[in-house]
């Protein structure tokens, strides 16, 4: 089978979307489908086996953090080029929109998947909010072009079938279980990530940097545990704005980490705190379990499906500083710590990428069918 992906982010940027989807694309790469994959360039690109098309990219006035690749012809040329079996558009938004356009008219079986929740993104930007029906109304008609759509968590899914996008199922989570494993805690990871206070309770937030990530509610904790340091690591549009607002606590920004040292900031904390309630999945939650980490998260649909409250992770109420407290205050408990720590790995153990990687083949395979009965009726 020849795949064509279609995508707003891919390497060398790293964040959930591109981490699913690089794992996908080594099982297919393995079953020896042939995959093409179309995206921003963002920079050089290595992945064995896999031609990537790289399109031009460039930041936008709204959002001039990372570059986006605008709608453009060149996806047809592209699909004409490779002619592949199937198309699959992930997160179908600017480049993604020409790939749902011209699959559609071209007569390429389509499959999308919906990882981004970006009209939930405007509830916290009031300038934009007003245009929150409007996107819906953009991303549903986009959706419902391909035959197929997934999604992330029964939550998500739940919401968008309620919001009329057609034949939606749930694309099942996956972690590198060796990659995220406790045996990568180190001292020197800890000292950088506590700024020379490794005797705190150490607590770590792992994503990019905006305002929907809700990073700021963590600051009265902070105000009110002096023996908690807490480590930001990843980089966005407000970093600059957060170290303003954690100005005087115990806070460390890293920037971002990846590869080796994400895997040891992960081992070497107490906990990963989790306040957003914006995400898809949050697939750094399921990392951190791999970790051992405890996961503290704000209870969100997505957030409830993975962390089970004092089993594998500690659940408060959102916008709620005394839940939130009372939560960390749990963890002060060290034979309760020691069970979630073991039930978190043991938990994370369920999920590696092979399972979704896999699914997703179906997927593609159940979209060929779909392709064969409509020419055998035509």
């Amino acid at each position: 089978m020849k795949i064509l992906i279609i995508t707003e982010t891919f390497l060398p940027s790293i964040d959930g979307v591109v981490t699913r989807l690089t794992a996908a694309i080594k099982h297919l790469r393995q079953l020896n489908h042939e995959v093409v994959v179309v995206a921003p360039d963002l920079g050089e690109v290595s992945l064995e086996g896999v031609t990537v098309e790289k399109v031009k990219a460039r930041k936008l006035i709204f959002y001039r953090y990372r570059p986006f690749a605008l709608p453009q012809r060149k996806v047809k040329e592209l699909l004409l080029k490779h002619n592949p079996d199937l198309v699959h558009v992930v997160n179908p938004a600017l480049l993604g929109a020409t790939g749902v356009y011209y699959a559609k008219k071209l007569g390429y079986p389509l499959i999308a998947s919906y990882h981004t929740h970006a009209p939930k993104y405007l509830d916290y930007y009031p300038w934009y909010k007003p245009f929150k029906p409007l996107l819906w109304s953009y991303f549903r008609k986009l959706h419902n072009m391909a035959s197929i759509n997934l999604c992330t968590s029964k939550a998500v899914q739940e919401e968008l079938i309620e919001k009329d996008f057609n034949n939606v199922h749930l694309w099942k989570r996956g972690v590198d279980i060796q990659k995220f494993h406790p045996d990568h805690a180190t001292e020197e990871m800890r000292l950088k990530l506590s700024n020379g206070n490794p005797i705190k309770k150490l607590l770590l937030f792992v994503g990019r940097l905006a305002a929907e990530k809700e990073i700021h509610k963590l600051k009265p904790l902070l105000e009110k545990r002096k023996d908690v340091q807490l480590a930001i690591v990843g980089d966005g549009p407000a970093r600059e704005h957060l170290e303003e607002v954690f100005q005087g606590t115990n806070t460390f920004f890293t920037g971002f980490l990846q590869g080796e040292e994400l895997a040891e900031a992960f081992a070497s904390s107490d906990a990963l705190i989790f306040p957003s309630v914006t995400e898809t999945l949050g697939l750094v939650i399921l990392e951190a379990m791999a970790a051992g980490l405890p996961v503290i998260a704000a209870k969100s649909g997505p957030t409830m499906e993975q962390v089970t409250d004092e089993q594998t992770g500690l659940l408060f109420e959102n916008e709620n500083t005394e839940s939130l407290t009372q939560a960390l205050e749990k963890l002060d408990n060290q034979e309760l710590y020691n069970e979630l720590s073991q039930n978190a790995r043991l938990e994370a153990e369920k999920f590696s990428w092979t399972e979704p990687s896999q699914q997703l083949v179906e997927f593609y395979n159940e979209l060929m069918q779909l392709k064969y009965n409509h020419k055998l009726v035509q």
